[in-house]
């Protein structure tokens, strides 16, 4: 009998391990780019980025997430970091993404392949665009492109606002409306009273880091 015993049981333990792996290899991380396809990821990317600083910042964040290389919280943790510090926050923002994904060297290879092709077709483009500007066709162009940025940075904000509104939905409503009074804040010191970024910023840190302390979160039901 106990012979019968180990040979049903030999079967459900290599199920279980096999059940182990698979979770292992779903739950892993995708693997990180070559220092390659890293610069052409970020060269075309640059290629790409007409319309301003929204329509680059909107490539590099799909980018991102649907390559796996950043989750969207890790992305607008991303954001807020280069938020705070000095400097052009688009190639911050690339230096981070490389940085994170092959060190140093991949620091360099993105911000090199966003740079490069950017800063030529803008000297091209500004050597000629001196010609052609009072052009009517022209002009109506310019005219539909500022538009359609607003709109890039309005679906910005959607996409990296949905994931921080969902958590504070499920931790209660009182954290929500914390939420929503920091962000309705901060949009009114910026667009309304013109306070420096820099200050709303830190400003908003340090109440959210007290709002969160005085207001609990709703702790999760257990199943029964």
């Amino acid at each position: 009998m106990r012979q019968k015993s180990s040979r049903f049981q030999l079967p459900v333990q290599r199920k279980s391990l096999i059940v182990k792996e698979f979770a292992l290899k779903s739950s892993s991380p995708s693997p990180r780019p070559a220092l390659g396809s890293l610069f052409l990821t970020f060269l075309v990317l640059g290629i790409q980025s007409f319309g301003g600083g929204a329509s680059t910042f909107f490539l590099i964040h799909q980018t991102c997430i649907q390559r796996g290389w950043l989750t969207e919280e890790e992305f607008v943790r991303t954001w807020a970091l280069v938020q705070i510090s000095p400097g052009i926050n688009l190639i911050k923002l690339t230096m981070i993404i490389g940085q994170r994904l092959r060190g140093w060297p991949g620091m360099l290879s993105a911000s090199a392949g966003l740079i490069i092709p950017s800063g030529l077709v803008t000297a091209l483009m500004t050597a000629g665009f001196g010609l052609v500007r009072d052009q009517p066709v022209i002009q109506a162009i310019m005219k539909g492109v500022l538009p359609a940025t607003i709109g890039l940075s309005l679906a910005i904000v959607i996409q990296m606002g949905q994931p921080l509104f969902a958590r504070a939905y499920q931790e209660g409503p009182a954290r929500m409306g914390a939420s929503i009074f920091i962000l309705a804040g901060a949009a009114l010191l910026l667009a309304v009273w013109k306070v420096s970024p820099v200050l709303v910023l830190v400003s908003a840190g340090a109440l959210t880091a007290g709002l969160m302390t005085v207001i609990p979160a709703r702790s999760a039901s257990k199943p029964q």
